[in-house]
């Protein structure tokens, strides 16, 4: 099966420290969305590509494992590799590594909210259309 990867390059920033020098845990979140959006403009699926469409697609998922910290000016990369499923869900997988140690993985699932903010049980035809442009059917 094809994966369906994106590697983001970023560099940690002092305002993403804590005290101690180290990124504080929940500033990884933003380079996994960075990450994210990066890979979902690609295919058509961003958050804007949602909205106009009249959805959400909130994150109501989460799993993280820290193995080494980041610190100021670490340049690092971010894989975010897609996990296609049937559900009207879109799950991402990520993995930080600084100078090839790995520092971090983690997983979202995001889910599908229309304009009422009501969940979506089927695919939106936006979403179905960008799941065939990288052939991974409905």
């Amino acid at each position: 099966m094809k994966e369906f990867l994106e590697n983001v390059r970023l560099k940690v920033r002092f305002y993403d420290c804590d005290p101690l020098g180290i990124v504080w845990h929940g500033n990884y979140f933003k380079y996994f969305e960075e990450a994210r959006e990066i890979f979902s403009k690609k295919y058509g699926f961003s958050y804007l590509d949602a909205r106009n469409n009249g959805y959400s697609t909130p994150i109501v998922q989460t799993e993280t494992s820290h193995q080494s910290p980041l610190k100021y000016g670490d340049e690092f990369n971010v894989s975010v590799k897609f996990i296609p499923v049937k559900a009207a869900k879109i799950v991402f997988e990520y993995e930080i590594t600084h100078e090839s140690k790995l520092v971090c993985t983690a997983k979202t699932v995001q889910v599908f909210l229309d304009e009422n903010k009501e969940l979506v049980l089927i695919n939106p035809a936006f979403y179905v259309k960008s799941k065939e442009k990288m052939g991974v059917g409905k």
